[in-house]
């Protein structure tokens, strides 16, 4: 009676993306939500068993009204030795196989991917390139709205990665100055940017809709602004969203170049001259 009455969100342990009647955010949610909520179902229902056996031995074997001095002290039970090893060493073994399995999965990359982009971090913002389109947009930190609340963002302003849904999405993950981290809340995922390191992710937009992503990874004084906004669109909408882009002048690609680390091995830094 009391799982009848769980909404959907609640049935995939409050995690975001969920809702009634609706497909998954991505190809990808209903198994990372899968996990999650297996998960906390194991780990609760071992809970209620140590609680119990804990409420049990209080009870069971608390003093009794004129006794005196300590029980009988029982030491070296093999069994019981062997039971409070077991059971965690399954535990332990049984939450690595699923999440080895589950992860395998979600960093499996397309042979053939429909759509490439190229999402490059910067402090405190985000530029993305539609590879196979060969455009791009620059954006910059979210800038305070004056004629909003307090705390508020100009919404126009921050940068919006527009992705087809239903296609096979390749992200290619770059950073300019620090370690960022690419998420979208929604789709449950987030990964890290790493300065001379690119990193792959590989998903397929399910639902149509505007979410919002952010850097999860503490990058210095303006972390907080550095948002952007995915919107998963048609085919024909992200093809009209490409056409704009292209009509503003916005062919070609960025790239790295303007990145901080000038000094990482394998670049062309100067070098101070030996006397």
């Amino acid at each position: 009676m009391v799982l009848a009455g769980c909404t959907t969100a609640q049935l995939n342990g409050f995690m975001p993306g969920f809702e009634e009647g609706q497909p998954n955010v991505t190809n990808q949610t209903g198994r990372i939500g899968g996990l999650w909520t297996t998960s906390w179902i194991v780990l609760l229902v071992v809970g209620l068993i140590t609680w119990g056996l804990t409420l049990w031995a209080v009870v069971v074997y608390r003093r009794r009204k004129g006794q005196t001095g300590l029980p009988v002290q029982l030491r070296y039970n093999m069994p019981i030795e062997i039971f409070y090893t077991v059971v965690p060493l399954i535990l332990v073994i049984g939450f690595f196989a699923f999440t080895a399995r589950d992860q395998t999965a979600i960093e499996a990359r397309f042979d053939e991917p429909d759509v490439k982009i190229g999402a490059i971090a910067k402090q405190w913002a985000w530029d993305f390139n539609y590879v196979n389109e060969d455009v791009y947009t620059a954006g910059v930190q979210g800038q305070p709205d004056p004629a909003g609340d307090p705390g508020s963002l100009v919404e126009t302003e921050i940068p919006t990665l527009v992705l087809p849904v239903g296609k096979k999405i390749e992200f290619a993950l770059d950073a300019r100055d620090v370690i960022h981290s690419f998420w979208v809340i929604d789709f449950l995922y987030k990964k890290d940017m790493i300065p001379g390191k690119t990193n792959y992710m590989s998903v397929i937009p399910e639902r149509i809709g505007t979410y919002q992503g952010k850097c999860a990874e503490l990058c210095g004084e303006y972390h907080s602004l550095m948002l952007f906004n995915v919107e998963v669109v048609s085919q024909d909408d992200y093809d009209a969203y490409i056409e704009s882009l292209r009509a503003a002048g916005n062919e070609g690609q960025l790239d790295i170049d303007y990145n901080r680390n000038q000094n990482l091995p394998g670049t062309n830094a100067p070098k101070a001259q030996e006397d």
